[in-house]
């Protein structure tokens, strides 16, 4: 089980995003990354497709895992920690000790 999965709200603990929250798209476990929406974005360049014209693109690059952090229900950045709750392992916030959805 992983601590941050696709669909969870993060904000960026460090790097030129520094600060900044957005939803996780898609988790990398080998390589320890993560997609963000609107998170380090870098300019790709795009041959021409059938569904794609060509030019510079926008996109998200992958950021690892350690500089980003789950936003707990009071905003701020909380590290994530496991419990077994009526016998399933769920996860919960280490801010406020609540269970994390999802």
């Amino acid at each position: 089980m992983n601590k941050i999965r696709k669909g969870d709200n993060v904000v960026v603990l460090s790097g030129k995003d520094k600060g900044r929250t957005g939803e996780v798209l898609q988790v990398m476990p080998k390589e320890d990354r993560a997609l963000v929406r609107g998170i380090n974005m870098v300019k790709r360049h795009q041959r021409q497709s059938q569904t794609q014209e060509a030019g510079i693109i926008n996109k998200e690059a992958s950021i690892h895992l350690s500089n980003i952090a789950i936003v707990g229900k009071d905003g701020k950045p909380t590290r994530v920690g496991f419990q077994v709750v009526d016998g399933k392992k769920v996860r919960v916030a280490k801010r406020s000790g609540d269970v994390i959805d999802g």
